[in-house]
């Protein structure tokens, strides 16, 4: 695992050890970070189940001025705290143990980027989009990657699918802010 680009290119990654890890394929990454280019630089950032903290780190590594890591195992967030330490970003990282559910009910943060990576088949993911909407700004975006075939809502609250994406076994669903204008 490394990081593809930016000021922290090249720069290799640990991963939690454990079945329960999945790390996002270089593959997948390097697909979702190019559906979100132009909206990363200065935007604050959301890494949900955060795993190794990778999408989060390549994230501030393309310009995000801030990422808030999120993940309840202690294992991951060691590996998250080393990985950040490694990329040269700890300035601009917040680290969180917690339940990620739990986070999302007492966060008064605004995020402009989200990545949701929950473990797949736990309903999770439909839960974290509900609590997530609250808390994205005018220029929103939600990826969750998930397991192909699983249907995610055409829209919740302010949020509305903007495209689902097929990587082999994983899919990819972005959400984006649906702005009215009066």
């Amino acid at each position: 695992m490394r990081v593809i680009t930016g000021s922290a290119r090249g720069r290799r990654l640990r991963a939690p050890e454990g079945v329960d890890v999945r790390p996002t394929t270089d593959k997948v990454k390097e697909a979702i970070f190019s559906i979100v280019q132009f909206d990363i630089e200065g935007s604050a950032v959301l890494d949900l189940f955060s795993g190794s903290g990778q999408m989060g780190i390549e994230a501030i590594s393309r310009g995000a001025k801030s990422c808030i890591f999120v993940d309840s195992s202690r294992s991951s967030i060691d590996v998250i705290k080393e990985n950040i330490v490694a990329a040269g970003f700890k300035n601009e990282a917040t680290v969180m143990n917690s339940d990620s559910i739990g986070y999302l009910r007492m966060c008064r943060n605004v995020f402009d980027l989200a990545f949701l990576d929950p473990p797949y088949r736990k309903g999770l993911i439909e839960e974290a989009l509900t609590l997530l909407e609250g808390h994205m700004s005018d220029r929103g975006i939600i990826v969750c990657e998930h397991e192909f075939g699983l249907e995610l809502p055409e829209e919740f609250g302010k949020m509305q699918k903007y495209r689902t994406y097929k990587y082999g076994k994983i899919g990819v669903t972005v959400f984006k802010t649906v702005t009215t204008e009066e």
